[in-house]
């Protein structure tokens, strides 16, 4: 068995079991304060900006779900699972709108800090896709169904 092949992806499976717990926790976080922290603050805001934080909002749970559907398919292809979990051609992370300065500089600096941690979080994520995409691309199919024997055993 590949020495160097297992360490990584003994690294990737820690490294999203990490990602996995912060990105738990970061949806936790924004959840309490969407749903309730924010209320005095959505309050003092004009009506465009209450609906620019209403979006903000929604865009900020939508990466944070790509992000853990997109982890939990990653540990359940790294815990054995069987699978087209992580199959070169299954989906990669899902897309978000983007958030733009001029919207984001008229919004409390709560919602500013959560906004900027899921775009953060998501970023990284969405390098990870892109790194294990290109790895996948190169392991051989007869090479990978090796190190899925050896990861059931």
């Amino acid at each position: 068995m590949d020495v160097g092949a297992t360490t990584e992806t003994e690294i990737t499976a820690k490294v999203i079991d990490s990602l996995y717990v912060e990105a738990m926790v970061l949806a936790d976080d924004a959840r309490a304060y969407f749903d309730n922290f924010s209320r005095e603050e959505r309050e003092g805001l004009a009506p465009v900006a209450r609906v620019a934080f209403s979006c903000e909002a929604l865009k900020v749970t939508t990466r944070l779900m790509h992000v853990i559907a997109w982890l939990l398919a990653r540990k359940a292809y790294f815990s054995g699972e069987p699978g087209r979990a992580f199959a070169p051609t299954s989906d990669s992370l899902g897309t978000v709108g983007h958030t733009d300065d001029i919207t984001l500089a008229g919004l409390p600096p709560s919602a500013r800090t959560r906004i900027a941690a899921s775009i953060d979080l998501y970023d990284r994520v969405l390098r990870l896709d892109g790194r294990l995409r290109e790895v996948r691309e190169v392991v051989s199919p007869a090479r990978n169904l090796m190190q899925q024997l050896a990861r059931s055993f």
